[in-house]
């Protein structure tokens, strides 16, 4: 049986977190807004005590943490939702983001708001000092990606929000990849927005955090994109899926707890998988000092990813690139903005991990390119 190597997608649901989304879906299953018994008292003590955890992640308090259905929701209502009524009309993010921070800046540019869009350097990320150059009196909005979710790529994240300094653009950081795996970065007070995904960390698909953090006493003035029910101070109405959110803070909280032994467990099976490819000449894409510990993405020479693919079937479940535009298999955005040759790009894969995942017969997988 194949061994899943496609956590970058999503990742297996960690057991713990499993049997707390279990609890709130069948034993405590009262609704967070009914405020009249002990039933929707204990479900707003499980909600309140999640935003407790996702905000220990990245240094913030309860109050700044609002729950979604994912990261994609998350950077829409912080893009959109800032762009709703300020005047200023300059934003400035990458080439490399997701396609969920790329389209919804392309709906402010249709909309008439002027686009920086940043390229990065050859190993994959952006330079703090294109950002700083590239700021202007009118700029509303920093938008860069924490982790690259093809190349696996940490940005300087922190670099960024030093380079910002005093200027009042907000910063977004959409955190999806390295959300409570790399957790310095987002630690950074400057940092105004950032969008998170549960399923991953180990936590059920279908819930996610908008995380606004105060400056000088007042949050990122975010308008709402849907009305109705009031549920999250306004800001995201609906009524609030108990489950998935105490599963989504249990997920925070181990996390926490233990994010320096898995990014451990996770660096030893890298080493061991670059040990056992490296007769078959591996060329890594994005570079390899920043590349957070459980995403790899390489090429095979002579090999196009459909190939490789294809032969290593068997034995790890992997993929082309981004999970989310995968069906539609057109090239990556993300290494055609690297510049990186052709036939690089052609035979681009990903392969990612977590901390508890198995080894595949990597001895066999050589065998299946090299017969």
């Amino acid at each position: 049986m194949a061994v899943y190597l496609d956590c970058a997608a999503t990742t297996p649901i960690d057991p713990r977190v499993r049997d707390e989304v279990l609890y709130y879906l069948t034993r405590e299953f009262g609704n967070a807004g009914s405020r009249t018994h002990d039933f929707g008292r204990r479900a707003r003590n499980a909600v309140e005590s999640a935003r407790d955890h996702i905000a220990r992640l990245v240094a913030a308090s309860r109050g700044d943490i609002f729950f979604t259905s994912g990261a994609t929701e998350s950077n829409n209502l912080a893009i959109l939702g800032l762009a709703a009524q300020s005047g200023k009309r300059h934003i400035i993010t990458t080439r490399i983001e997701h396609h969920a921070v790329l389209e919804p800046i392309t709906e402010l540019k249709r909309r008439g708001f002027d686009v920086t869009w940043l390229k990065p350097e050859p190993g994959g990320w952006v330079h703090p000092d294109a950002v700083r150059e590239a700021l202007r009196p009118d700029t509303l909005l920093v938008s860069v990606m924490h982790v690259n979710n093809e190349t696996g790529v940490i940005q300087p994240i922190e670099e960024i929000a030093n380079a910002l300094g005093d200027h009042p653009a907000y910063f977004h950081v959409d955190a999806a990849q390295g959300f409570g795996k790399d957790l310095p970065a987002l630690q950074h007070p400057r940092i105004d927005m950032i969008s998170a995904s549960g399923h991953k960390l180990y936590a059920p698909k279908g819930v996610g955090a908008l995380i606004l953090r105060k400056r000088d006493h007042a949050r990122p003035p975010v308008q709402p994109l849907l009305y109705g029910g009031g549920q999250e101070r306004g800001l995201r109405p609906g009524t609030l899926p108990v489950h998935l959110i105490a599963g989504f803070g249990k997920a925070a909280e181990l996390a926490l707890n233990e994010w320096q032994s898995r990014r451990d467990r996770c660096l030893h099976f890298r080493h061991q998988l670059l040990e056992s490819l490296a007769p078959l000449n591996p060329t890594i894409h994005g570079d390899p000092n920043r590349i957070l510990p459980n995403i790899l993405n390489l090429s095979i020479p002579g090999f196009d990813a459909e190939t490789v693919i294809e032969a290593w079937a068997p034995y790890a479940a992997i993929s082309d690139g981004a999970a989310c535009s995968s069906a539609t298999y057109t090239c990556s955005h993300v290494l055609s903005a690297m510049n990186l040759p052709h036939d690089q790009i052609q035979g681009a894969v990903r392969l990612s991990w977590y901390h508890d995942s198995q080894l595949p017969d990597l001895h066999r997988m050589v065998q299946a390119l090299n017969a």
